[in-house]
């Protein structure tokens, strides 16, 4: 071939093929630290929810025989008082897990970036090659 002439057919395919690897591979690995990153800080929430309810366990547990001894020397019958606390508990522990786990499914993992410079590599081959 000489120096200035058009490339052929099968060297467009061939350099089209390298580049697109190439991309494909970058945006592979583009994807999983996104995915890592977000696994990561899931984790760190995670592992911070359950300290946290072992030791609002632990502060639940004397908070509540205080409340239920304070409620007794008011007058009311321990069955009752403990009844009253126990309920009271039960809901804010129900809205407390329901809002961690809608938080939870908030999370999305969809690597995000990785997609959008996806959709935007195509667009850019598409554009590149489809005249040639």
């Amino acid at each position: 071939m000489q120096p200035n002439s058009p490339k052929s057919t099968s060297s467009l395919v061939s350099d089209a093929l390298y580049h697109v690897s190439g991309l494909v591979r970058k945006e592979i690995d583009l994807a999983k630290a996104e995915v890592k990153s977000r696994l990561s800080s899931m984790g760190t929430a995670i592992g911070l929810i359950v300290a946290g309810a072992i030791v609002a366990l632990v502060a639940l547990n004397v908070l509540a025989a205080a409340l239920v001894a304070a409620l007794t020397e008011a007058g009311l019958d321990g069955g009752w008082a403990a009844l009253i606390v126990g309920v009271g508990l039960a809901l804010i522990a129900f809205f407390a897990a329901m809002k961690g786990v809608n938080d939870l499914k908030n999370t999305n993992l969809t690597p995000r970036r990785t997609v959008r410079n996806v959709k935007r590599d195509t667009q850019v081959l598409k554009e590149t090659y489809h005249g040639a």
